[in-house]
């Protein structure tokens, strides 16, 4: 691009590597550091223009900041340049490269290739070495039709388990003493040189080899940016759990707990030789971010195996991105000379030879790959069918230990499930809640949810026509949703291996569809659904644009019992996270409030490590003179992720009790 534009603030900014704004920061004086917030603000709402690799804000009318990005991305402090008198040491240098996103530091060594951060709370990056091709999400879970065999990749490059050198040992400190003063500010006290603090770390940890705690520790400031800027991709839930994974992988580090070669993790997915693969596909799901936006779809192999192939683009413009999403799903599968588009590939076959692959199931793209169009496979009909054949308690036990891994060395397809069901309509799930639409399987009454909210994608608009079909019988795939009650996210839907009853409704789809349907990508329509009286009724109230479940024939059957109150303990943890140690500090009543509802449900635990949780908070150590003094806030520290892992595993254990429950089902019919 060599015109000149000009972008909305927040946009067109280009990416900077993590240690550039460590490196600026650092260079600031203790009184600029303290305007380095501000300064940031404003320079926020200023216009960008950009010339080719250069991106020009007009600081003032005599005064303006060019940033050289080739690539779009800053790779050195010389990159940054300003033109007022105090430069390079000014605060407007430091303020740019704390607006800009953060760059993967590991993917942006080649300047072809585009970096992507996956929907994941500390979304992992892979690459395809052979070619660069875009880099695509790292799909999770282990192989449905072996649940059992959720394991670790090859980390022989990470250091084959040898024990941590003094240098990695002094890097994994430093980088649990700048996460600790990050949680015990908050994300409303974690400012610009926190930030830079904790990206100075992570860098001084990947320099040592430990990858994957600087991964997590960039994806933690990138959370941290994105709350305290209102950004409407922003999730608590996100940020907690990637400061959690953080502190836990430090505190493994300095300890000498667990093996060394995973906790280091590696600089890049390690791609294999995958030989001949006949593989046959399965469904696509769009993918949309707050930089990219594309399409990730799913095959199988012969042996059952799950593997994904991606096409994943930055974009601009953030009212562009879900039909870039859309998009994507007619562009042509990158593998080999295959010429047939993601969407028909989710209803046909490949024939693979040269096929390289990683642990996590994606494939790669190399010159060396050939592949050419073969016959899809019903999900009737082998292999596919196998994926339905494993018990739904045995699918969710294999997500829930997938999520233990670490996020590259989850197989693909783990977080997966593949269920018969029969929907029955939309009710409340739970006292107090809104309508959900649920579904029978195998006697257990699970709500069904839209995967992405994005109203710009089908998701949402295809779960509310579902809705008014209830004694629909369906072959579904969806993501499992952690939760005490059964819940699933819908990905893609399909007819049942045995045809409908009379009177019962059924998919009416086009031959084309082959049965299918890729609930993100295509819209179902009235008339894909053969009609009954209730789905006639229904139908009526439901019309394009409108996602409430609210007018849909209600569902006979909702769950009943009293939910074990968890969230008392995740709401601190995570107050602490938004308010940091002084916030919870002044929360005492109310903890121990929490305190006595948890007793009385039988949970002394988590009551015990919430009390710990808030007496750590507001022992702060204080002078002769009754001052608090600043400290390293280690109890602190320790007791808000004891809770946190706590909770974790409070949290899975009661999801995979909730899906359990259906033995109890059939046991007692």
């Amino acid at each position: 691009m060599t015109e000149q534009q000009i972008a909305r603030p927040g946009v067109a900014w280009p990416a900077v590597r993590p240690e550039v704004v460590a490196e600026v920061v650092a260079g600031l004086s203790a009184r600029l550091q303290k305007r380095l917030d501000g300064a940031a603000a404003k320079l926020a709402d200023r216009p960008v223009r950009r010339s080719g690799d250069e991106w020009r804000i007009e600081v003032d009318e005599e005064t303006a900041l060019v940033l050289h990005a080739p690539g779009g991305v800053v790779r050195g402090q010389a990159d940054v340049r300003c033109g007022c008198l105090l430069a390079p040491a000014c605060v407007h240098r430091a303020a740019a490269v704390t607006v800009c996103p953060l760059a993967d530091s590991e993917a942006d060594t080649a300047p072809e290739a585009d970096p992507y951060t996956g929907p994941g709370p500390a979304a992992d990056l892979e690459r395809e070495p052979e070619d660069g091709a875009p880099l695509t999400p790292a799909a999770a879970p282990a192989a449905p039709a072996a649940p059992a065999a959720v394991t670790a990749p090859d980390t022989a490059d990470a250091g084959s388990g040898s024990p941590l050198t003094p240098a990695e040992q002094g890097a994994a400190r430093h980088l649990h003493r700048a996460a600790a003063a990050v949680l015990a500010a908050g994300v409303s006290g974690a400012g610009a040189v926190l930030q830079a603090e904790l990206l100075r770390a992570a860098h001084r940890a990947r320099l040592a080899g430990l990858h994957r705690p600087a991964a997590v520790a960039v994806a933690v400031v990138t959370g941290v940016r994105a709350a305290r800027s209102g950004e409407p991709d922003h999730r608590l839930a996100a940020l907690v759990a990637g400061l959690r994974e953080l502190l836990d992988l430090t505190t493994a580090l300095t300890a000498g707990h667990g093996d060394p070669a995973v906790l280091r993790g590696t600089a890049r997915q390690a791609y294999h030789e995958a030989g001949g693969l006949r593989l046959y596909g399965l469904f696509a799901e769009p993918v949309l971010t707050a930089t990219h936006a594309g399409v990730l779809t799913w095959a199988v192999d012969a042996t059952g195996r799950l593997s994904t192939v991606a096409e994943v683009m930055p974009h601009a413009d953030p009212t562009a991105a879900a039909p870039q999403a859309v998009g994507a799903g007619n562009r042509a599968v990158r593998l080999g000379d295959a010429l047939l588009s993601h969407r028909e590939f989710t209803r046909a076959g490949l024939a693979v030879q040269g096929a390289t692959r990683s642990a996590t199931g994606r494939l790669g793209a190399g010159s060396s790959v050939r592949a050419v169009r073969a016959a899809g496979a019903a999900w009737t009909a082998e292999p596919v069918a196998g994926l339905w054949a494993v018990p739904p308690a045995v699918q969710v036990e294999r997500a829930l230990a997938a999520e233990a891994l670490p996020f590259d060395a989850r197989p693909a397809g783990s977080d997966l499930l593949f269920l018969d069901v029969t929907l029955l309509g939309a009710a409340p799930y739970g006292p107090g809640e809104p309508a959900r639409l649920l579904a029978d399987c195998a006697g257990l009454v699970v709500a069904l949810r839209a995967a992405h909210d994005h109203p710009g994608l089908a998701h949402r608009g295809n779960l509310a026509l579902l809705a008014t079909a209830p004694g629909l019988r369906l072959r579904v795939i969806g993501r499992l949703e952690r939760a005490e009650r059964p819940e699933l996210r819908l990905l893609a839907v399909g007819a049942p291996p045995a045809g409908p009853e009379p009177g019962e409704p059924a998919l009416a789809l086009p031959a084309d569809r082959a049965a299918r349907v890729n609930l993100g990508l295509e819209r179902l329509q009235t008339a894909d659904l053969t009609p009954t009286a209730s789905t006639t009724a229904g139908a009526a109230a439901v019309v394009p644009g409108t996602e409430a479940l609210a007018a849909a024939p209600a569902a006979p059957v909702v769950p009943d019992g009293p939910a074990a109150p968890v969230h008392l303990l995740g709401r601190r943890v995570a107050q602490a996270v938004t308010g940091g140690r002084q916030g919870l500090a002044l929360g005492a009543g109310t903890a121990d409030t929490g305190r006595a509802e948890l007793r009385a449900a039988g949970l002394t635990t988590a009551a015990a490590l919430l009390d710990a949780l808030r007496a750590a908070a507001a022992d702060h150590p204080r002078d002769v003179f009754g001052r608090i003094v600043a400290d390293d806030h280690a109890a602190f520290t320790t007791a808000w992720l004891a809770a946190a892992c706590y909770g974790e595993e409070l949290a899975s254990a009661l999801c995979a009790g909730g899906w359990q429950r259906q033995d109890q089902v059939k046991a007692g019919s």
